[in-house]
């Protein structure tokens, strides 16, 4: 009998991607054929597990969406259905309106697709999954939703509060995938500084880095989306200590006018964001700082703006992405403020901080010429092996490009490279 062929198509975060691979692993055991993100897709049946954080993000789900109903209008498909965060915020009003789908699930309740499709939920199989990543690498998911109240931030509304995976299920997690080849894990969540409160309570992120870094085969642990305000500061010693978690940090700061924070309800100030820079850099010596700032909030004078041009003068982050603020229906700022800056306003702000960061970006990057780092290749494009120090994330960081004429590497393995040259973000290698 012909295996039914199945694509699955994957918009948003990391964290969404992880559904997406315990999805593909759970049809893959009861006998589909699955493709994810295919440039074509050719399955009997699509999934779009979809994304609802900000308005771009949620205008391409839709629009994804509508191009696989128009397909299964003409008959090239059999079977539509949709999951994710989208679909968890707006599920009655996108059956009324896109009818075409056969039914629509949450973020947390897809694993019903399997029963919809005639099959069972294989529980044994609860911390597998088919990495579409390299099989290097991996995310590694350590909680889901959200207990922060920030005021512009529909994530809460849609994932609800902050519930983590128990420690010894996460360790679980990382020897399976040790097993399949995986050397290095980024870390996710919503929030990771949270970790633990609801099953321990208290902040145990720490800790459990500790225990992940203990398994044998942990090559890299990187740690995405941390929470300025009562930081957990013991992870300072766990970075220093352990050789396997990079001195990397992805804190989302917003802002640094204290106007803003306030109307943000960030519950962290100006003084406090500096002062927990301050002691990053002093207690992980060679920490990369990325962060993301916001743009244009209701509210935001000119003068707020220059205090937040000035921060990124000064703290020079190694990453920063930055994006313009847009309102979300049901979050208190969309309730309780007026989006009062002009959208060319808002881009224009946007641009002004993104060169300052590029020319930050590019001084940095030089800074690293002469200098010998080690290297994980992740893929070979055009005449370039293409790999990544331990301060670059996957996806959103510079990459380390090295001429493939002058080596032969393999994918996924180590090396130690000269940087030889560098642009605005990326940097030019040979092997040592």
């Amino acid at each position: 009998m012909k295996r039914k062929k199945i694509d699955i198509i994957t918009l948003g975060c990391s964290k969404n991607l992880v559904d997406s691979e315990q999805l593909i692993r759970q049809l893959e055991e009861v006998g589909y054929e699955v493709a994810h993100d295919a440039p074509v897709p050719t399955g009997d049946i699509a999934v779009i597990n979809t994304c609802g954080f900000i308005g771009d993000a949620k205008e391409e789900s839709i629009q994804m969406i509508l191009e696989f109903a128009q397909a299964k209008e003409e008959g090239q498909l059999e079977k539509l259905y949709v999951m994710g965060c989208l679909s968890e915020r707006y599920l009655k009003e996108l059956a009324l309106e896109i009818p075409q789908v056969d039914k629509f699930y949450g973020k947390f309740n897809w694993k019903a697709l399997l029963e919809e499709l005639g099959k069972n939920y294989q529980q044994e199989l609860y911390i597998e999954r088919t990495l579409t990543t390299p099989g290097h690498f991996a995310y590694l998911k350590i909680s889901e939703g959200c207990d922060r109240t920030c005021s512009y931030c529909a994530i809460p509304i849609i994932t609800g509060k902050h519930v983590s995976r128990p420690m010894e299920e996460i360790v679980e997690e990382v020897k399976y995938l040790v097993a399949e080849g995986v050397k290095e894990f980024q870390v996710i969540a919503q929030e990771l500084t949270y970790y633990g409160i609801d099953l321990y309570k208290k902040q145990m992120l720490p800790e459990l880095i500790e225990r992940i870094s203990d398994v044998p085969g942990v090559e890299w642990i990187r740690l995405h989306y941390a929470y300025p305000a009562h930081f957990p500061e013991d992870l300072f010693r766990v970075m220093r200590e352990r050789a396997n978690v990079c001195n990397y940090m992805d804190i989302a700061l917003q802002h640094i006018s204290d106007p803003i924070l306030i109307r943000m309800r960030r519950h962290v100030t100006k003084e406090e964001t500096y002062a927990l820079l301050e002691k990053f850099r002093k207690e992980v010596p060679g920490i990369h700082l990325r962060t993301t700032l916001m743009v244009g909030y209701p509210g935001e004078t000119e003068e707020n703006f220059e205090e937040l041009k000035e921060f990124v003068r000064k703290v020079r982050f190694d990453r920063m992405g930055a994006f313009a603020y847009s309102e979300e229906e049901g979050t208190f700022a969309a309730e309780n403020q007026v989006d009062d800056v002009a959208d060319e306003v808002k881009q224009a702000r946007l641009g002004e901080l993104m060169e300052i960061q590029q020319e930050i970006s590019a001084q940095l990057a030089a800074a690293k010429v002469g200098q010998t780092l080690l290297v994980i290749i992740d893929r070979i494009e055009g005449d370039y092996y293409i790999g990544r120090t331990e301060f670059d994330s996957p996806e959103v960081d510079p990459e380390v490009l090295i001429r493939k004429e002058d080596a032969d590497l393999e994918i996924g393995k180590f090396y130690r490279v000269e940087v030889m040259d560098s642009d605005d973000f990326d940097l030019f290698a040979r092997i040592i």
